[in-house]
C-alpha cells in the first residue's frame, strides 16, 4: 500500500504550489534533499521544486502568491530562486542532460520526470513527492532510494562510471553524504570513484574546497579523509597531507603514522567545536613533519622546527586551495606555530614567565590553542594520556590566575614610542624599539609589573644604560 506524505506538506509554500499547480494543470514536485530529509525525520531549509514545464515562470507565479518581491532568474540554467522567510527555494523545469568529457556543465533539454530523476547524483536524492492535488503526497521513487535510505547506502541511479565521469564533483558529494549520514558507499561506486579520481582536474579548486569544507564540518571528518585517500582523490589536491602517511622504522625505532594521527586530532577537535578554522588548524598542525623528518641514532626520529615551517606553509596551502587569505588564514597560521608551546609547559615546569609569554603570543586565541593541544594528545598509552590531561588542567588554571593578575593577553608596553622620544629628546631611531622590547620582556619575565609607573621607571633606568639622557628624570608624566 502506497504511503501518502500529504500531511507533511502543510507549509504555506507547498499550499501555494499545490493551489497553482492544480489550477494550471501542471505536474509539480518537491524533489531531492528536502524529500530525503523528510524521510529521515530531519529539518531542512532548502526546497527544490521540479515542474514539467517552465521553472522560472512557476517561481515568479508562486512568489507573487507568497508576496515575495525578489526572484533571481538564472537564464543559462533555466532555474530560479527566492527566499521565503527562513527557506531557500529553487525552481527548475524537468530536463535531461548530456556531457562533454572536458566539462561538468551539461547540455540540457526539456525532459520528463524520469529524465530528471535519472540525472540526479544518488538514489537517496532522486526521490520526488507530487504537489498536484490529484496525486498530492505521492512518493515517486524509481531507484528505491527509500530502501537505500533505510539501509544506509550511497548509490547512483545510473551506472556509476557514467555518473561520476559526467560530473566528478559527485564523487566528493558521495563522500560528504557518507560521512555526514554515516552511510556506506556501494562497492561499485567506490570502484568507479577510484577509476575516475583524475577527473577532478576538470573541476575548479573552489568547487573542490567547498565540498572539502563540508566534509571537515561533519561529526567525524576522518572518515571522509580516509575515503578520499582510499579512492585516490586526496592525492589530486592535497599531497602535503598524504606525505604524512606511513611508519618508518630504523634501528628498532619507529615514528607514528602522522596522517592517521592528524585525522585523530581532527576528530578530537570536532567533538568540541564547529569552528571550521580551528578544524583546519588541526589538519595542518603537523603538515611540515614530512619535510622536517630526520633520524638521530641517539634519540630516534625528530621533526625539529615543524611548527615554524608548518606556519610558513599555511599561506601557500590556503592560496592553492582557494581558502581565504585574511584573518582566518592568520589564525590558522598562529595556532600551527604555537601548537607545541602548551605541550612543552605540560612536560616541564610551569613558570609564570612562560605562561605570560604564551598568553601574550596567543592573545584571544589561547582557549582555541589549548583545545587544539589537548586534542593533540593521542597516545595509545592510556596512563600517559591521563597524566597529560591532568597536567593540562593545571596549565589551564595557571593561565587563568596569571591572566587575572598580570593582564598580559594582547598587551602593549605601558610606555609608548612617543613618550620615549619626548623623554629623551630623540628622533625616531632603533633605540626606541630596543627600549620597548626590553620593557615588554621585563613584564613578561615578571621583573616588573604590567604597570605604567614601574614601566616608566624601568624606561629611565634602561635609557640611561643605553647612554640616553632624560630631560627631567624627576618628574613623571601624569
Amino acid at each position: 500500500m502506497d504511503v501518502s506524505y500529504a500531511s507533511q506538506l502543510k507549509h504555506p509554500v507547498f499550499k501555494v504550489l499545490t493551489q497553482y499547480a492544480t489550477a494550471q494543470q501542471l505536474d509539480v514536485y518537491v524533489i531531492g534533499g528536502w524529500v530525503r530529509d523528510l524521510l529521515m525525520d530531519q529539518p531542512s531549509k532548502d526546497i527544490d521544486i521540479l515542474v514539467l514545464g517552465d521553472g522560472p515562470a512557476l517561481a515568479k507565479a508562486s512568489a507573487a502568491l507568497l508576496k515575495v518581491k525578489k526572484v533571481t532568474i538564472f537564464k543559462n540554467f533555466g532555474t530560479a530562486h527566492f527566499k521565503y522567510k527562513d527557506l531557500d527555494i529553487e525552481f527548475v523545469g524537468a530536463r535531461k542532460e548530456s556531457y562533454s568529457p572536458e566539462s561538468r556543465k551539461p547540455t540540457t533539454a526539456a525532459g520528463s520526470l524520469q529524465d530528471d530523476q535519472n540525472r540526479r547524483d544518488f538514489t537517496i536524492n532522486s526521490m520526488a513527492i507530487s504537489l498536484r492535488q490529484e496525486t498530492l503526497g505521492q512518493l515517486i521513487d524509481p531507484f528505491n532510494g527509500q530502501a537505500d535510505l533505510e539501509a544506509g547506502i550511497i548509490r547512483t541511479p545510473l551506472e556509476p562510471h557514467i555518473t561520476f565521469s559526467d560530473d566528478p564533483l559527485r564523487m566528493l558529494r558521495a563522500i560528504r553524504f557518507a560521512t555526514r549520514l554515516d552511510f556506506q558507499i556501494t562497492a561499485s561506486c567506490l570502484e568507479a570513484m577510484k577509476a575516475n579520481a583524475q577527473r577532478l582536474e576538470i573541476l575548479s579548486q573552489e568547487r573542490i574546497t567547498d565540498e572539502l569544507n563540508k566534509i571537515i564540518l561533519t561529526r567525524q571528518p576522518s572518515r571522509g579523509f580516509k575515503l578520499m585517500q582510499a579512492t585516490g582523490m586526496l592525492a589530486c589536491f592535497f599531497e602535503e597531507l598524504l606525505a604524512l602517511q606511513g611508519i618508518e622504522t630504523r634501528d628498532g625505532k619507529a615514528h607514528k603514522d602522522n596522517f592517521l594521527h592528524t585525522l585523530e586530532v581532527l576528530d578530537n577537535v570536532a567533538q568540541h567545536t564547529n569552528n571550521l578554522w580551528l578544524r583546519w588548524a588541526a589538519i595542518l598542525h603537523d603538515i611540515a613533519k614530512a619535510p622536517t623528518k630526520r633520524f638521530d641514532p641517539e634519540v630516534g626520529w625528530t621533526f625539529h622546527g615543524h611548527e615554524e615551517l608548518g606556519s610558513k606553509m599555511v599561506p601557500k596551502l590556503f592560496k592553492r586551495l582557494r581558502l581565504p587569505l585574511d584573518q582566518q588564514m592568520k589564525y590558522v597560521q598562529k595556532l600551527v606555530k604555537l601548537h607545541l608551546r602548551p605541550i612543552a609547559l605540560v612536560k616541564g615546569s610551569v613558570t609564570d614567565a612562560a605562561i605570560r609569554r604564551l598568553l601574550n603570543e596567543a592573545g584571544d586565541d589561547i582557549e582555541d590553542l589549548m583545545l587544539l593541544c589537548n586534542a593533540d594528545i593521542t597516545s595509545k598509552n592510556e596512563f600517559k594520556v591521563k597524566r597529560y590531561r591532568q597536567n593540562f588542567e593545571l596549565v589551564s588554571e595557571k593561565l587563568k590566575i596569571v591572566e587575572e593578575k598580570d593582564r598580559v593577553r594582547n598587551f602593549q608596553p605601558p610606555v609608548t614610542g612617543q613618550l620615549i622620544m619626548d623623554t629623551f629628546q630623540i628622533n625616531p631611531c632603533s633605540e626606541i624599539g630596543t627600549i620597548k622590547t626590553h620593557i615588554k620582556d621585563a613584564i613578561l619575565e615578571g621583573q616588573i609589573a604590567n604597570d605604567f609607573q614601574e614601566a616608566y621607571a624601568e624606561m629611565l633606568r634602561f635609557g640611561a644604560e643605553l647612554g640616553l639622557k632624560a630631560i627631567d628624570a624627576t618628574t613623571k608624566p601624569e
